[in-house]
């Protein structure tokens, strides 16, 4: 009886051991090399003919990039409109509109969960097209050190231009905290399983499922268009926030599909409409 209490003693302690050396914030795979990462669940090898391919539920699958509709356009560029004119009369931003997404994901639990499921609030924006995004940087570049109201008016500018000189199959975001040392639910979950749907809070309230690309600004394998879209995604948030002494990691949610999740309409409350129906994705 006495040799019994001591063995159960010992794995108790052991087993508190182990308990303290875990890292509660990971999960049990490794992502990273020398501090950085590439994520190996998302192909974009085909993403000038609009496809993007992505590892979902451990399978390759094909994906047609879609394009906003214009009633989304028009809500998120006339929201962010508005809310820098609050910001011009000395108001604070409203909760609700398109900068705060709600970014739902699914994937692998965290060492502090039995769930694989994450829900988190993203800010999101828009991010240039291709043959504008050089342009765009030198101009946030050259115009950071300017006051805050002049700031205010470039960004006026540019929003105002919508799908003219921003990108129509996509938002963007930073993934702000998950590093080697801690890892988000976000950012896990996107690692492993990129799908990924984000809604918006407000009236009307658009939804939109995507497939999640992380890039991260050490990654000795980006390519100059993805150095570009990681320098943007970071100088927006800095030209806006104030500067930041690191580069974070940039996210680019490519639109798959559209929702309107607008409550007491019959032609919402959860109605698809890109892809129009009755069509597939």
């Amino acid at each position: 009886m006495r040799y019994l209490t001591i063995c159960c003693l010992l794995l108790v302690s052991v087993s508190l051991l182990l308990a303290e050396e875990q890292v509660l914030e990971h999960a049990d795979v490794d992502l990273w090399e020398n501090g950085t990462f590439r994520q190996k669940t998302v192909d974009i090898s085909k993403l000038s003919e609009n496809i993007i391919r992505a590892e979902i539920d451990g399978s390759w699958q094909e994906f047609q990039l879609r394009e906003f509709p214009a009633a989304f356009e028009e809500w998120s560029v006339g929201k962010r409109l508005a809310t820098l004119e609050r910001f011009r009369n000395h108001q604070p931003p409203e909760l609700a509109g398109p900068h705060n997404g709600m970014v739902a994901t699914y994937g692998i639990a965290r060492n502090d969960s039995r769930f694989a499921i994450n829900n988190a609030v993203k800010g999101m924006g828009w991010l240039p097209r291709g043959e504008k995004i050089k342009e765009i940087i030198e101009l946030l570049e050259s115009t950071i050190d300017e006051d805050f109201p002049a700031k205010l008016d470039r960004l006026d500018s540019l929003y105002s231009l919508g799908s003219g000189i921003f990108d129509p199959t996509c938002q963007v975001s930073l993934e702000l905290y998950a590093t080697p040392k801690f890892e988000t639910g976000s950012f896990l979950n996107q690692m492993v399983n990129p799908a990924c749907a984000v809604v918006f809070l407000d009236i009307p309230s658009y939804e939109f499922k995507a497939i999640a690309h992380l890039l991260h600004p050490d990654d000795p394998e980006l390519t100059e268009v993805e150095k570009l879209q990681v320098k943007y995604v970071n100088l927006v948030h800095s030209y806006f926030h104030g500067h930041f002494d690191k580069q974070f990691i940039a996210v680019i949610y490519y639109v798959i599909e559209v929702y309107d999740n607008s409550p007491g309409r019959a032609d919402a409350k959860g109605k698809r409409m890109t892809p129009p129906l009755p069509l597939m994705p």
